[in-house]
């Protein structure tokens, strides 16, 4: 029998770091860390801290939920932005290739122009719109550099019944508003964190079996939708469940992007094709509606 892997897990407190816990926990010793924790240092404008870490637990793999996803307090605060998204990944790269380990880490349709209406591949040329984009992508292409061994997740639209959701901000709404305005040209798959902690789990897993797995991956639900789609569905499936609401469907009025302008460019096509995934690890990915669902009965 083989002896239990140890896993570092960077972000533990976040919506994805919260559901890698409970995934990751079947594999081995999972050490938890965020950007305070006091033993070890998880603070990611800590680089040499960061490479310490590594260097003192010696894990097997890590698991990056970290990042710095204000998108448009990105635009702001650029350099911060580049150290958290960028510069740390590259440096648990670098200490993972010293001890060996395997790097898991999250990127973002953000990389991406949001051009044209087709699924975007891995092999599609990158052209960020925002800060945010631009630093996630220098980020990957550190990880690629430094670290043979990764697996890179590209993923968007991310939700958890756990914090503050859209699905929330909407209940909220339209419990006190008569009628809500909702982006319609932005066209994506609402992405649960259950979703991609347990993918994570799964691809780990498999490439402890089959290291020539390592590399980049878009992972998000299957299907898509706008937010003003999103919005419909929760509204609806919060209606059928007695909640009281002001606004109901007919009351969600589609507005374009220009409608909300904001400091970072979103992309307007989000689309992700999953297929390398689904081939690679043997996965059927469930539509985003089965997710939401869950979610929605969680918090009503």
């Amino acid at each position: 029998m083989s002896a239990p892997k140890t896993i570092l897990l960077f972000g533990k407190g976040g919506q994805v770091g919260w559901e890698l816990q409970r995934s990751l926990a079947p594999l081995g010793k999972v050490i938890g860390l965020d950007f305070n924790s006091t033993e070890l240092c998880g603070d990611f404008t800590n680089l040499a801290g960061l490479s310490k870490t590594v260097e003192t637990v010696r894990p097997d793999f890590i698991v990056n939920a970290a990042a710095h996803t204000a998108v448009d307090k990105a635009e702001s605060e650029p350099e911060l932005a580049r150290t958290i998204n960028a510069l740390a990944p590259g440096a648990l790269a670098e200490a993972a290739q010293r001890v060996g380990a395997c790097l898991v880490h999250y990127s973002t349709d953000y990389v991406f122009d949001g051009s044209g209406d087709q699924p975007w591949k891995e092999t599609d040329t990158p052209a960020p719109l925002s800060v945010y984009g631009a630093t996630k992508l220098e980020g990957e292409r550190l990880i690629a550099a430094a670290c043979p061994k990764h697996l890179i997740f590209r993923t968007s639209w991310v939700y958890a019944a756990r914090g503050g959701n859209f699905a929330k901000t909407m209940l909220r709404l339209a419990k006190e508003r008569d009628r809500l305005t909702v982006i319609n040209d932005q066209i994506g798959a609402p992405t649960g964190a259950d979703l991609l902690a347990d993918v994570t789990a799964h691809a780990i897993r498999s490439l402890a079996v089959k290291p020539e797995l390592a590399g980049l991956y878009h992972l998000v639900a299957s299907g898509t939708t706008s937010w003003h789609g999103y919005a419909s569905f929760i509204v609806a499936h919060a209606q059928q469940d007695g909640v009281a609401l002001k606004a109901s469907v007919d009351a969600i009025d589609p507005v374009p992007t220009s409608a909300f302008p904001t400091p970072a460019k979103r992309p307007h096509n989000s689309r992700l094709d999953t297929s390398k995934l689904q081939a690679a690890f043997d996965l059927t990915l469930p539509d985003w509606q089965q997710g939401v669902q869950r979610m929605l009965t969680e918090i009503l």
